[in-house]
């Protein structure tokens, strides 16, 4: 399952009314990038396949590919704001220890 926290949550509504899209899924995934050639990708997407994963909280739906969900499985999104700015903060516990830290990769 991957999982969003009420910040996520409410946040992501908030994007999801400002572009008019309140009918559509969000979507996680990976694409190939970054040091270790995997980064995370968030989106919303009108169009979903029966071989997603799909999980609904919080009234958002998230949907993810078969191919991601397996680096995926057990993430958590949230939204975190501070003195530094804000954004999306993905923890995911499948991440190999040691990864390159550039930010921009999921470590897998």
């Amino acid at each position: 399952m991957i999982t969003l926290t009420e910040a996520a949550s409410a946040k992501v509504r908030e994007i999801m009314v400002k572009e008019e899209k309140t009918a559509w899924k969000l979507r996680m995934g990976i694409r190939g990038s970054g040091c270790s050639g995997m980064k995370y990708v968030l989106g919303f997407d009108s169009q979903t396949s029966e071989q997603d994963e799909e999980f609904t909280q919080d009234g958002i739906t998230l949907v993810c590919d078969p191919q991601s969900y397996v680096y995926l499985k057990g993430t958590k999104i949230d939204f975190q704001s501070g003195e530094s700015g804000e954004g999306f903060v993905i923890t995911n516990p499948n991440v190999i220890s040691g990864g390159c830290n550039c930010g921009g990769s999921c470590g897998c």
